[in-house]
């Protein structure tokens, strides 16, 4: 059976998305916070291609990814953490802007569980607001996550077969 993501909407502000991998926890991990595994899963939707991804993985530090399209729309994102377990909660603030724009910032908190050698991860994000929150939904959040996912299984399956 397919992982499939799970979107829910507990408040007005927040979207909670919950996702199993059939990886180990630090496995899941790493794919989140190695720049040489990110770039493999998490450059955009298909035909995009990750052109920046930088990250300093302690409180205090920033990252910033940027993607670009076939037809050159960019899509970044930047921020800094708040808050760094290794390898099971992450916290950081956030900010998109695409074409351009700027989407606003939000609060990002990523925890990562593992039973049976699956990991569940789930990511809550804190949006400034219910319009922020459901423009972000309205943009296609769930569907950019849910192929990045997908794409992070592949990356899974071709390591378990290296």
């Amino acid at each position: 059976m397919k992982n499939t993501l799970r979107l829910s909407t507990p408040t007005d502000r927040e979207v909670v998305i919950a996702r199993v991998f059939d990886a180990p926890r630090r496995l899941v991990w790493d794919a989140m916070c190695m720049p040489e595994l990110l770039k493999r899963w998490l450059p955009g939707p298909p035909g995009w291609s990750m052109v920046l991804c930088e990250q300093d993985w302690r409180v205090g530090g920033a990252f910033r990814y940027a993607g670009r399209g076939p037809d050159g729309t960019e899509m970044a994102m930047h921020g800094v953490y708040r808050e760094v377990v290794p390898p099971e909660r992450v916290v950081r603030v956030e900010s998109f802007v695409f074409g351009g724009q700027a989407r606003g910032e939000q609060l990002a908190t990523m925890v990562l569980a593992e039973q049976g050698g699956r990991t569940t991860l789930t990511l809550t994000v804190l949006f400034p607001s219910k319009e922020a929150r459901d423009a972000s939904l309205a943009a296609g959040m769930e569907h950019g996550l849910a192929e990045g996912y997908d794409r992070l299984d592949q990356v899974f399956a071709s390591s378990a077969r290296a």
